[in-house]
């Protein structure tokens, strides 16, 4: 065990005191982790619009303060009892979702969505007492999600931390634990576009363009983007993206003009806007017979999705998806891989880099729209 393990740490953190108001860096105590719990050195962390969401405290109760960040690459410093499946120094991926292999789902090969660990964002304590793990000064500063990445250390349930191929470059696989696999998977896993079909990508965010990359992966001939945002275009053209479709050029729906383009309709759709009009755009445009949709992005409490059923006799599906159906424990290290063997192409999604000193910097880009993923090095 490592030289700290069973030890309080003192370390550095990004404090959210407030919604919408810039991050403060403060001395933090970190407990040690309890039984089925694991202390990570955290290395390199990066900015989720899930982070800016829940920091901007829009359409939920604010639960300050607290530490965010869900997407980061680090090493065990220790475990807590009942871990036997991570030792100190190993290298691993932070996941907001989360595997105990004993649940249903976990047990079953369709799904991903655990009963134990499922995302909670309201949580804001360990499942084990109900307590933080992190304090100042006695006082108690909320998780997020269960990673709270923007922290020099942090303590994870043991089922949301996926052990990885120890010579991955934490720099760049950091960006897994979130957008891009949800993305990616939402193409390969579920959607299955076939080598020379057409896809029709909504929404050309990170995530969206991660769908592409998979559709890029997996041979898809056409891949037609569709964002209200035209600035977008040229960026998406490296992740194999060939036409494009801005809904305020067209004078008719935008299922109609992709119909019209493709004989028909595309043989795949995936949507990563959360726009119910997008969905339901999404779901229209695949072909009759064959075509498949996938929904990524997430609506609205209040909003619903209305198609004439129609629509479905005649032979198109309509899928969701959670985290692309990756399983963190058991597929994120094979998605890893797929970088190492160069199939997957990380590096075009990573735009800025800030040193943690200056990770207001990274919410400055986020809002900005300036760039896709901003790498936040810790010992920076």
């Amino acid at each position: 065990m490592s030289s700290t393990a069973g030890q309080v740490i003192r370390c550095k953190a990004a404090v959210a005191w407030e919604a919408a108001k810039p991050l403060v860096i403060e001395e933090v105590e970190v407990a040690p982790p309890q039984a089925m719990e694991v202390r990570l050195k955290i290395l390199f962390t990066s900015l989720c619009h899930t982070d800016v969401y829940f920091w901007e405290a829009k359409g939920q109760t604010p639960l300050f303060p607290r530490i965010f960040g869900h997407e980061a690459g680090g090493i065990v410093e220790s475990v807590g009892e009942g871990v036997t499946d991570l030792k100190p120094g190993d290298h691993v991926l932070p996941v907001f979702t989360g595997e105990c292999k004993e649940c249903r789902h976990c047990k079953s090969e369709e799904s991903n969505m655990c009963d134990l660990l499922r995302i909670n964002t309201d949580r804001g304590v360990m499942l084990n007492d109900g307590k933080s793990r992190f304090s100042i000064k006695g006082q108690p500063i909320y998780h997020f999600v269960g990673t709270s990445t923007f922290s020099e250390y942090t303590v994870v349930h043991v089922g949301c931390v996926a052990k990885i191929n120890p010579a991955a470059p934490l720099d760049k696989v950091c960006v897994l634990s979130c957008g891009i696999s949800t993305g990616l998977g939402a193409t390969l896993n579920v959607a299955k576009p076939k080598k020379g079909s057409s896809v029709a990508i909504f929404g050309l965010g990170a995530v969206g363009l991660a769908a592409a990359e998979g559709a890029r992966i997996a041979g898809a001939s056409r891949i037609i983007g569709v964002d209200l945002n035209p600035n977008r275009f040229n960026e998406a053209k490296r992740f194999g993206v060939t036409e494009f479709v801005n809904p305020k050029d067209c004078n008719k729906p935008v299922q109609e003009v992709i119909a019209e383009m493709t004989n028909g309709g595309v043989d795949r759709s995936v949507e990563c806007t959360g726009s119910v009009n997008a969905m339901i755009s999404a779901f229209e445009c695949v072909h009759d017979g064959w075509g498949v949709a996938v929904l990524v992005g997430v609506p609205n409490k209040d909003d619903s999705f209305k198609t004439h059923p129609m629509n479905l006799l005649n032979e198109r599906t309509l899928k969701g998806t959670f985290f692309g159906n990756y399983k963190p424990r058991s597929d994120l290290p094979s998605v890893v891989e797929k970088y190492m063997n160069k199939e997957l192409e990380l590096e075009k999604f990573i735009t800025h880099e800030v040193p943690f000193s200056e990770i207001n910097k990274a919410f400055e880009y986020m809002l900005s729209g300036a760039g896709l993923r901003c790498i936040i090095r810790m010992d920076a």
